[in-house]
């Protein structure tokens, strides 16, 4: 299954609700402030580390760039749209709001 988070960790708990119900071997793809997770050392960077543990994670490489987030938490692998429709396209896609 592929889980997309589109919203900030640090304003809302979609990321963590997203890291509790997902299954070894789901997707996790931050897009838009989504991607806000993915900064290494941020307060939400153990949260990330769990996720890691037992999904792949995908951060949108257009959001990243549009919040400037280049240094990365280690194991976040960067997706470009191409990217994004090819994981849609082959996974059955839950989105948290």
């Amino acid at each position: 299954m592929l889980h997309t988070v589109n919203k900030s960790p640090f304003q809302n708990t979609t990321l963590e609700s997203c890291v509790r119900f997902a299954r070894s071997g789901d997707v996790i793809l931050l897009i838009e402030d989504g991607v806000l997770a993915a900064q290494a050392g941020n307060v939400k960077k153990n949260l990330l580390e769990e996720a890691l543990q037992k999904c792949e994670v995908f951060a949108l490489s257009a959001d990243l760039k549009a919040r400037a987030l280049t240094d990365l938490v280690p194991g976040v692998k960067i997706t470009d749209y191409s990217g994004f429709v090819d994981l849609v396209e082959h996974n059955t896609t839950h989105s948290w709001l």
